[in-house]
């Protein structure tokens, strides 16, 4: 059974990210199961810190990106979720290419969710692993 509470379809998610950090970034939502979601981004002078490597910043950046847009799609109608702290752990250089985060949740409550995720080099070899945890919020005036 999906975790998903809205429907979900790729263009949508993209047009997300417009305007954006996610869109100067170059991130791009590129597919989700039924319990995770992935982006993309790529690893180039947008995304570098001085010493040419993939920016810690930028990992984390890509990691709430996709986790908040992830919890987001797991809350029902009138609710809406907002990052509540991120930690991330840096486990390898990159220099190009493009990176992908798979965002898996590990708890999807009332009040707070928590998502693992988990930053990909093109060879499947981890970069980086972060943990998320969202609060939920219901806009004002819902019920």
């Amino acid at each position: 059974m999906a975790i998903w509470k809205q429907t979900i379809d790729l263009a949508s998610l993209n047009r997300l990210g417009d305007g954006s950090l996610v869109q100067h970034l170059g991130m791009e939502v590129i597919g989700f199961d039924d319990n995770s979601m992935s982006m993309s981004m790529p690893v180039d002078s947008r995304t570098h810190q001085p010493f040419g490597l993939l920016h810690g910043g930028a990992s984390v950046a890509l990691a709430e990106s996709v986790g908040s847009i992830a919890a987001n799609y797991c809350v029902p109608e009138g609710y809406y979720c907002v990052g509540l702290d991120i930690n991330a752990n840096h486990v390898r250089a990159v220099r190009s290419g493009t990176v992908i985060a798979t965002a898996t949740a590990t708890h999807i409550g009332a009040t707070t969710q928590v998502w693992q995720i988990d930053i990909k080099d093109q060879r499947e070899r981890l970069v980086c692993t972060s943990r998320l945890t969202m609060a939920v919020l219901r806009h004002k005036g819902t019920k």
